[in-house]
């Protein structure tokens, strides 16, 4: 028989072991969340959200991001738990959530484009807890930045700044008013002015692509060059169906 003491003895070892254990349990995840290190491939692919007991993380131009708290999105079945465990980078603007598509490869991309990944880091720096730097493409084994990533963020830097010189050049000449409905088609149209179409010469390096804007014009500024008429439109017309 064993006496009370004794149980009283083995009663207070198994207490202070479980108090250990959850001692030990705080202190890892503390440590977790405090720590921002080096992630290798192969550690952030066992953070995909498969595993119930550990953290979901994800990558995103080599920056390390623990999105836990958003479980029912980047767990399996969530919409976007595509990005899990890997950085994606190219897949935040491309759409592309296949294999191929899942990558982190920003070649031939746009300016534009590379400024929209550059932002969406930004939002995961600003809403989830950063986590440390993943080697690779954008970090090297000391988590110092590669050329890669630097180029990146000068790229995007440049777009930031060209679409604010295209911002206040345009504001100089106001943007048509337009609207759309399934049944009546589309229709711009000029409080005061006329409705042009007039390319938009900063979007060839922010794109690639040559584009166009609907702005309008006084009268004694429509001999301008570049200014182009819309098709079935009058000349002086302030209103035109697109």
């Amino acid at each position: 028989m064993v006496s009370p003491l004794r149980l009283r003895a083995t009663s207070q070892w198994l207490l202070a072991f479980a108090l250990l254990v959850a001692l030990v349990a705080i202190f890892f995840r503390f440590s977790f969340r405090k720590q921002h290190r080096i992630w290798t491939m192969e550690e952030l692919a066992m953070y995909n959200g498969t595993d119930e007991g550990l953290p979901i993380l994800l990558g995103i131009l080599g920056s390390v991001f623990d999105v836990t708290k958003g479980r029912s999105h980047y767990g399996p079945g969530g919409g976007y738990h595509h990005f899990a465990g890997r950085d994606a980078s190219r897949a935040f603007i491309s759409g592309n959530f296949t294999g191929d598509g899942l990558i982190d490869s920003l070649h031939g991309l746009s300016s534009l484009e590379v400024k929209g990944i550059v932002d969406w880091r930004k939002f995961y720096f600003e809403r989830y807890r950063y986590v440390g730097k993943l080697v690779g493409r954008y970090h090297d084994s000391q988590g110092n930045p590669t050329k890669y990533l630097k180029g990146v963020e000068s790229k995007a830097k440049r777009a930031a700044q060209l679409e604010e010189k295209q911002k206040i050049e345009e504001a100089k000449i106001p943007s048509c008013n337009s609207k759309w409905s399934q049944e009546e088609g589309g229709e711009v149209w000029c409080e005061t002015g006329y409705p042009r179409l007039v390319k938009r010469p900063v979007d060839i390096a922010l794109t690639g692509r040559v584009s166009q804007r609907c702005a309008c014009y006084k009268e004694d500024e429509l001999g301008k060059p570049g200014l182009v008429v819309y098709d079935g439109c009058d000349y002086l017309s302030k209103v035109c169906r697109v």
